[in-house]
């Protein structure tokens, strides 16, 4: 089949640091695009997570403690003060 040429608009500083990451890689760009694309159409999606990133359980669950003080360290006001507790029998 042959190839069709399509034009689209990148920015200029991310198409640089794409076709460098891609020829590192033994690529092209329009390779690595067309890889983008088969890939999407076999998945019949797009090939990664797009959104925000989901911390785990463990990461939720230390955000909330440290929003409800749970589990956190008293202040310090100098090292040597922070040295005389870590060195402290518990």
């Amino acid at each position: 089949m042959a190839a069709v040429s399509t034009n689209i608009k990148i920015d200029p500083k991310l198409k640089q640091e794409a076709q460098e990451l891609f020829e590192s890689l033994g690529l092209s760009l329009s390779s690595a695009i067309n890889i983008f694309l088969r890939q999407s159409v076999r998945e019949q999606a797009i090939p990664f997570r797009v959104g925000k990133p989901v911390p785990n359980s463990e990461t939720v669950r230390a955000i909330e403690d440290a929003r409800n003080g749970i589990g956190l360290s008293r202040g310090f006001n100098s090292v040597s003060e922070l040295m005389e507790d870590l060195d402290a029998d518990d």
